[in-house]
């Protein structure tokens, strides 16, 4: 059974984000190759979308509600709801993903 992969406000926004800030300081198709990417990423989980590993920061304290998948240096955090996969953040895993990811999914 395949899986929808949705993402949330959030998590576009965070791809908005990123792909205008490589569009500002990198080469011009380096924003779209990056775009197409993450997106191929994102729809890889709709068919297996519990190989995605439990993230160390969450997992540390015990949290086992998302999972995440990379496309290096970027991490995706998702959680699985039923037959839907909602992509909840995307970052660059070199920030302090300890405090986003506190902040953002368990305020």
């Amino acid at each position: 059974m395949s899986f929808s992969v949705l993402l949330t406000d959030d998590a576009a926004r965070d791809l908005e984000d990123l792909c205008d800030y490589i569009d500002r300081h990198d080469v011009p198709y380096k924003a779209d190759y990056v775009l197409e990417q993450i997106e191929k990423t994102c729809s890889s989980v709709s068919e297996k979308p519990h190989r995605g590993a439990y993230p160390k920061e969450l997992l540390s304290i015990g949290v086992r509600e998302y999972r995440e998948i990379f496309f290096k240096p970027y991490r995706i955090i998702y959680r699985v709801i039923e037959n839907n996969v909602y992509v909840l953040l995307i970052a660059d895993g070199r920030r302090d993903m300890q405090t986003l990811l506190q902040r953002r999914l368990l305020a």
